[in-house]
């Protein structure tokens, strides 16, 4: 990949606060959301690790 070409990613977030990223320009899949934050692969997994500190699907986190 061309150095002047950086791959621009979207961090995505589903029903049970599960998250992901996924590349800009691809459609999000259904059951899933843009959560706000766009950026180079490493910001968005940066970003993820910093906001999903429970990795247990919401339904189980409900008491």
């Amino acid at each position: 990949m061309p150095e002047n070409l950086v791959d621009e990613f979207d961090v995505v977030i589903n029903v049970e606060g599960q998250y992901s990223i996924w590349r800009v320009g691809r459609e999000v899949p259904a059951g899933w959301g843009v959560a706000g934050k766009r950026g180079t692969e490493e910001d968005c997994l940066a970003y993820i690790d910093e906001h999903w500190t429970d990795m247990r699907p919401l339904s189980l986190r409900k008491d």
